[in-house]
């Protein structure tokens, strides 16, 4: 081997060790969604659920959460200062990515607890998007148990829920079915999601929605 082979090799070796550690998600990815109403700053556990992670964190790399809203707010019957929130992209086709497969509490550990953040989802399991929850007080019949697959867990709030507890507390109405009475008549608007840990990822995939429609405003 030539002195300058050997030297280029060892160049090479030493950018790869320096961009391993980049390249990997840090285990705690935080995430400050900046909304209407305030800041909430998140914690995401990308070592207990990496799919579920990963997945928010292309929604907040690309911007698709960005102008978005919070739109639902559930109270319970016997206690309206406990429920959850829901917030994302809700219906618009144009921001949706492919869905990722279901990580059960019982496979995270993750569980509902006050503050936990869980992607929605329909009926389908594995259909789990662009939208999202935040719990006020524990909700444990999200979790998964027998019979029950539950919703996917992925993080928890560590700032802001002062701000969370305010858009539970708005005034609702409309809705349909399990919706009923509880979409937020005045909805939050979600300004921007800043990734605070980390490499952002973009997908690269086209973003038809920034085309500002003046019937689509708000």
């Amino acid at each position: 081997m030539t002195a300058r082979r050997a030297v280029m090799l060892g160049l090479g070796a030493l950018l790869l060790v320096a961009a391993g550690p980049a390249a990997r998600e840090p285990a705690t990815v935080r995430v400050r969604l900046v909304t209407s109403a305030g800041n909430i700053t998140l914690a995401l556990d990308a070592r207990r659920a990496p799919l579920t992670t990963a997945n928010f964190l292309r929604y907040v790399d690309d911007g698709r959460l960005e102008g978005t809203h919070f739109y639902r707010a559930a109270r319970r019957k016997g206690d309206p200062t406990k429920g959850f929130i829901q917030g994302g992209i809700g219906t618009d086709a144009r921001r949706i990515l492919p869905s990722v497969p279901l990580e059960p509490t019982s496979k995270t550990g993750i569980k509902h607890l006050s503050g936990t953040i869980s992607m929605a989802r329909s009926v389908n399991p594995n259909s789990a998007h662009g939208n999202f929850s935040i719990m006020v007080g524990d909700n444990p019949t999200l979790d998964a148990r027998p019979g029950k697959l539950g919703y996917a867990a992925f993080g928890r709030v560590i700032g802001g829920m002062d701000v969370v507890g305010r858009i539970l507390a708005m005034p609702t109405g409309g809705g349909r079915e399990e919706m009923r009475g509880q979409m937020i008549l005045k909805r939050v608007r979600i300004l921007r999601a800043e990734r605070l840990d980390g490499t952002a990822k973009p997908t690269g995939r086209p973003k038809p929605w920034l085309i500002d429609l003046p019937w689509r405003r708000d």
